[in-house]
């Protein structure tokens, strides 16, 4: 997100809520075969609650204009686009 762009109060407390739950999920992660510390129920409603707060970001999102196709990318991921500094088009010989 740059840094003009301001984030509503609402649009922090759901960046929180997503890190933490997110965060619980990371560090409750159990090995296949283990009882996993969290129950079933408690699995389900983490999902639940992270499917909201992604929907409720992307009408946050489309209400204001801004695009959702932000997401993480891997540093040997190629790159789609090229950006081009406009200094660089410019002639070095002006003949004016």
């Amino acid at each position: 997100m740059s840094v003009e762009t301001e984030l509503s109060k609402e649009e922090q407390v759901l960046q929180m809520m997503k890190k933490v739950l997110t965060d619980v999920a990371k560090e409750t992660f159990t090995r296949p075969g283990l009882k996993h510390p969290l129950s079933d129920s408690t699995i389900l409603g983490i999902r639940d609650c992270l499917s909201l707060i992604t929907a409720r970001e992307r009408e946050l999102a489309e209400e204001q204009g801004r695009p959702m196709n932000q997401r993480p990318r891997f540093i040997d991921e190629p790159q789609t686009s090229v950006v081009v500094s406009l200094d660089s088009l410019k002639s070095d010989n002006k003949e004016d």
